[in-house]
């Protein structure tokens, strides 16, 4: 199996159409080779622990409510363009992502890194849910399989939150600095949200890689 690491925030919607995009290529290719791993980067790692108004901050992040509006154009129309009817409006609260992060770690321990991940995407841009709240990450635990007790009182503690913070550092100082980011084999950077037909392609080689080194 190869290794394919990706880098993402459960609030960049770049991310979920990524997702979106990679596993459509999956999907039409069920021998491909990837063991995937999630890794943490915090888009707002200076975000207050509680969140705050997604008006306000798009709106301080772009410059103005017209330039927030332009700049989420390309996302609703890429959005569209792969199938999923994201919810932006109904999204009240930009939230602190590093409990989210501690979620994701938690569940590639008990081997549903890939379904949690997917909940948490459904979770803040379909239902428009704010993914910093505790009871709310609980939830999404459960969905995917998890212990939700467990997981509200990890959250309530500060279980694994040093090391989670230190993989979006270690992130960072390889020079990551947005996301998605999916590394192929330990060696091969892919940035953004590929189409499904890079993807594809890429699986191809890989296979063909592997099918001459047999």
């Amino acid at each position: 199996m190869i290794k394919l690491d990706i880098f993402s925030d459960p609030i960049c919607p770049w991310c979920f159409i990524g997702k979106t995009h990679l596993d459509r290529a999956l999907e039409s290719r069920p021998n491909h080779p990837f063991t995937i791993e999630w890794h943490p980067f915090q888009l707002n790692p200076e975000m207050p622990e509680g969140g705050m108004d997604r008006r306000t901050y798009l709106e301080g992040k772009f410059g103005g409510k017209e330039n927030a509006i332009k700049a989420y154009m390309p996302v609703a129309e890429h959005a569209e363009k792969a199938g999923l009817k994201m919810n932006l409006e109904g999204i009240k609260t930009t939230p602190n992502t590093i409990n989210a992060h501690r979620l994701i770690h938690w569940a590639g321990i008990e081997g549903v890194q890939t379904p949690i991940v997917s909940a948490l995407f459904k979770a803040y841009f379909i239902e428009g849910r704010d993914i910093g709240d505790i009871d709310v990450l609980a939830d999404v635990a459960d969905t995917g399989g998890m212990d939700a007790a467990v997981t509200r009182k990890l959250l309530l503690s500060d279980a694994d939150l040093a090391e989670v913070r230190q993989k979006d550092e270690a992130a960072r100082n390889m020079g990551i600095k947005s996301v998605p980011t999916f590394i192929v084999a330990g060696q091969h950077a892919v940035p953004g949200a590929q189409p499904p037909e890079l993807w594809q392609r890429v699986i191809d080689d890989v296979l063909e890689q592997l099918a001459q080194a047999e």
